[in-house]
């Protein structure tokens, strides 16, 4: 009897300390793979021996990519079942057989959602994935997923609404929020998925970056009918966490942001959602908003059924820079002095890892609150602080130097170099100023919404990281007209109040992302800009508070039309007569400072202006902190072929990780999906794409073959756009 005993207690060390999981991670029934939001696969079919076989098992095509408006695809589909559910460039949810790629069925959101008949544009927007609910018994099978501020249920089975949840099968994210309606921007769109927790869904959404953003609430429904079953509000209310250290009291009643849109991590077993939020808005000035801005930029802990506090930590204090946390964090285990300690990691656009105990919020490694500089235009006030992570080191550069600057060709680096010096003070954490600070890691990372993936055995975490600074100048919002008898004018103030900041005071934009609005009457009529401004597009968010009159200004402006008298008033826009719109326009009004757009720093080629890696794939131990590894991500093959080193590319979308000993990454402006060593980081293999894998990833054994799936949607960075999925596998298994 003794010797069974000491052998049964023997046997359940050896699984300790193994450390064999109960967990499965062999599919990918949900987004980034499985809760803790690892993008990590135990499935070792596809391995560093045989990757260099992989070939296309199936592609397939939804047949809705709108290449003159860029559109993207940044889904990380999931299988259930055998089932692959996605979604299209038009948000078009969609079944496939995962091992065929044949289509099951197809569900249109404008079959339920009325409004986007309007425009026929309405859902060329962005879903990062979708999420699968069961009942116990399994005869209830729902997909849930956002098409704009709509998240519809959807029968996994047979692709038909869910008529019993919300309306008619749908809630509208756009309802709910605890503010008086016309008191806020009121776009809200959901793009990465949320959570779900038993029979709890637990949804963020994208809102507005100006001053008079939505609140960026976190929100908590019934699965089964679309109940709201709590909220938290994250710019806090009177007897609330964290309300003490706003100085303007009624700050919840004017304010909005601090908004969860990159995603969240769920430990199932505890019971806690762990999700990081954004910036208070609007992005650039914060005389409107003094104080830290508690909860912006956090990670925040929630008891998962309740929505009660639990702990929280802010990465940002008071963010000018538009240092919205990315990605969803990690959930992973590690080792540390000899002890096993269950961490969360969040990745941060400017390249560093903050990790935290995930009960208790307490930092793994210190976290130190350094100086930084504090002049700033008048009417600012900037935090004289910022948290710091001892460890890990960080993974981006986050220096920019006269030495950093391109030297590709002695002409490309004078004329770099002129831009440059305009910049007088090049660090970190500078507050915006007229003269310009450098963004760097520029606004989209560093760290960006791919994130990371963590190799559940070693507890090693790779991200990919784009290396290109980005140039931030402010100048005076531009005055209103209010006494002009000239739409024109008139509609130049609306441009400067609503446009500005991403189309730049010449309307010439930056990039695709940011297209020009030069000659815009050639391309669209007063019907398709009404459309547009009021429903969004791609990556526009909607305007839907601008104002009739508003609207007949701006398309005077902007499609350059005969100059005439306003059709009103003569002012810019009526004054409503409701106190609750008029509050949103003292808000904008407040802001005495503008952006002069999204400026990257690049050459006259479209080159980054600053030396290579442009793009990298890095590897972080997360037990010591410790950079393990860093390799450029990307190519520029005309370049390579004149003789220099790879360079890297901008890139987006996240990696995946596997027991096979592989990391799968797509990412990069080249069109290419590549697998690298997770050990040392070797390129073992590439394929090209039909359009650019701006996503993460996904990964699944089915009927004994493993499969890797990609999203190609291309889109953006001047990408062409796309409307494939793309399946490798190893051939003959």
């Amino acid at each position: 009897m003794k010797i069974n005993m000491i052998a049964g207690v023997l046997f359940l060390l050896f699984l300790i300390g193994c450390k064999i999981k109960s967990t499965d991670y062999s599919g990918w029934r949900t987004y980034a793979g499985n809760k803790e939001g690892n993008r990590y696969s135990s499935n070792d079919q596809v391995n560093t021996g045989n990757v260099s076989s992989l070939a296309i098992a199936w592609t397939f095509s939804s047949g809705d990519k709108d290449t003159g408006n860029h559109s993207q695809n940044q889904c990380n589909p999931i299988m259930v079942d055998a089932v692959l559910y996605g979604t299209s460039p038009k948000l078009t949810l969609f079944a496939l057989d995962a091992a065929t790629g044949q289509l099951k069925w197809q569900f249109f959101p404008s079959s339920l959602d009325t409004s986007a008949n309007k425009d026929p544009f309405a859902y060329f927007k962005v879903s990062r994935g979708v999420m699968y609910w069961q009942n116990e018994t399994a005869t209830d099978k729902r997909i849930l997923y956002s098409a704009g501020s709509k998240t519809f249920a959807i029968n996994a089975v047979d692709g038909k609404p869910i008529t019993s949840f919300g309306k008619g099968g749908f809630i509208d994210l756009t309802e709910h929020l605890d503010r008086e309606p016309g008191t806020y921007n009121p776009f809200i769109a959901g793009t990465t998925p949320g959570v779900i927790f038993k029979n709890t869904l637990i949804m963020g959404g994208r809102v507005a970056e100006s001053a008079d953003a939505a609140p960026g609430d976190i929100r908590a429904f019934d699965v089964m009918t679309g109940k709201l079953t709590w909220t938290f509000h994250t710019i806090p209310r009177p007897g609330e966490k964290g309300y003490e250290t706003w100085p303007d009291k009624d700050a919840w009643k004017k304010l909005g942001g601090a908004n969860n849109w990159a995603g969240m991590s769920l430990d199932e077993k505890r019971g806690i959602v762990y999700i990081p939020t954004g910036s208070v808005g609007g992005d650039f000035y914060g005389g409107i908003r003094k104080g830290q801005n508690l909860f912006g930029n956090s990670l925040i802990a929630l008891d998962a059924e309740t929505g009660k506090y639990i702990w929280h930590y802010q990465v940002i204090h008071h963010d000018l820079w538009d240092r919205d946390l990315p990605a969803n964090p990690n959930l992973i285990t590690i080792k540390k002095d000899g002890k096993s300690i269950d961490a969360v990691a969040q990745i941060t656009k400017h390249g560093y890892i903050f990790m935290f105990d995930r009960e208790t919020g307490e930092p793994i490694f210190p976290i130190e609150e350094r100086p930084v500089p504090v002049s700033a235009l008048p009417g600012e006030d900037p935090w004289p602080t910022q948290p710091i992570p001892t460890l890990p080191e960080p993974f981006s550069r986050q220096t920019f130097t006269a030495a950093d600057v391109s030297d590709r060709t002695p002409e490309v680096h004078a004329a770099m170099m002129k831009i440059f010096n305009t910049v007088k003070d090049g660090r970190m954490f500078v507050p915006p100023n007229k003269e310009g600070v450098w963004i760097f890691p520029g606004f989209d990372g560093g760290g960006e919404w791919g994130g990371a993936a963590v190799d559940d055995e070693s507890g090693i975490l790779y991200v990919n990281s784009s290396e290109l600074p980005w140039l931030l100048k402010m100048i005076d919002m531009p005055r209103k007209n209010t006494g002009s008898n000239s739409l024109k004018t008139i509609g130049r103030s609306v441009y400067g109040k609503y446009c500005i900041s991403c189309h730049g005071p010449e309307l010439k934009g930056n990039g695709t992302s940011f297209p020009s609005l030069v000659n815009l009457e050639k391309k669209y009529t007063d019907k398709t800009l009404s459309n547009i401004i009021e429903n969004g597009r791609n990556m526009m968010p909607a305007f839907k508070q601008v104002t009739t009159d508003e609207k007949e200004a701006l398309a005077a402006f902007l499609l350059n039309k005969p100059d005439k008298k306003p059709t009103s008033s003569g002012s810019q826009a009526k004054e409503p007569a409701s106190k609750k719109q008029s509050l949103t326009k003292t808000i904008l009004d407040e802001v005495p400072y503008t952006m002069t757009g999204y400026n990257r720093f690049l050459d006259a080629d479209g080159y980054p202006g600053i030396k290579p890696p442009w793009g990298t794939l890095n590897a972080v131990d997360l037990n010591t902190g410790k950079l393990l590894w860093k390799v450029p991500l990307g190519e520029y093959e005309e370049l390579t072929k004149k003789g220099m080193p790879v360079t890297g590319t901008e890139n987006y979308g996240g990696p995946l990780v596997t027991k096979g000993g592989l990391i799968f990454i797509a990412s990069t402006k080249d069109e290419k999906i590549r697998a690298f060593d997770k050990k040392t980081g070797k390129q073992l293999w590439e394929h090209q794409l039909p359009a650019a894998g701006y996503a993460t990833p996904a990964t699944y054994l089915l009927n004994g073959k493993q499969y890797i799936v990609i999203a190609c949607g291309g889109g953006k960075i001047g990408s062409k756009s796309g409307d494939q999925y793309v399946a490798f596998a190893l051939p003959g298994n």
